[in-house]
């Protein structure tokens, strides 16, 4: 059997409208981010989740408890954005300029590199593996989520990943295999 993966990144913040990179900050959902954590909802109501799984900043959280009023998802560590250090909370585009050098090397003043976000994911992908098979799962995080369901689940590599920013979209699905190992 496999797990399906239905993921769904968080709605648009007030960082994301100001062009911040919020990183491990809070981030707070802004008006268009709330009427679009409604629309979620809608979407994926009915979906025949077994769990939903979030980040545990408040964005990814604030847009599960808005599109699934009533429901309280299982926050996990492993879904955050990646931790860039010293530049959490600053411009977007001074983030996205470093990227692709932070694949191995983490963000200055204490933060991730890209390959730690994709090792916290393989990890939370192999205890879904087993204590999910056969189910199906929603799971609302951040673009680093993203890149590495992206590169585990589809084989794309980590360096095309990072060059392209990668296109907003509703929802994205993924198979993982029972005997799925990172």
């Amino acid at each position: 059997m496999a797990v399906e993966i239905v993921y769904e990144t968080h709605s648009t913040t007030t960082d994301n409208e100001a062009g911040i990179a919020t990183g491990w900050l809070p981030g707070s959902l802004s008006e268009l981010g709330r009427r679009q954590a409604a629309e979620l909802g809608e979407r994926r109501r009915g979906g025949g989740f077994a769990d939903v799984l979030t980040s545990d900043l408040r964005r990814a959280v604030e847009t599960a408890r808005i599109a699934f009023p009533g429901l309280e998802p299982t926050q996990d560590t492993r879904l955050r954005e990646c931790d860039y250090g010293a530049l959490n909370g600053t411009s977007a585009a001074a983030v996205s300029a470093q990227r692709l050098r932070r694949l191995d090397d983490p963000f200055p003043g204490g933060g991730q590199s890209y390959r730690q976000v994709v090792d916290a994911t393989a990890e939370l992908l192999a205890e879904l593996a087993v204590r999910h098979d056969g189910r199906r799962v929603l799971l609302i995080a951040h673009s680093a989520n993203r890149i590495a369901l992206d590169h585990l689940l589809l084989a794309r590599p980590l360096t095309e990943l990072l060059t392209a920013a990668p296109a907003w979209q509703p929802g994205h699905h993924y198979t993982l295999p029972t005997n799925w190992r990172p």
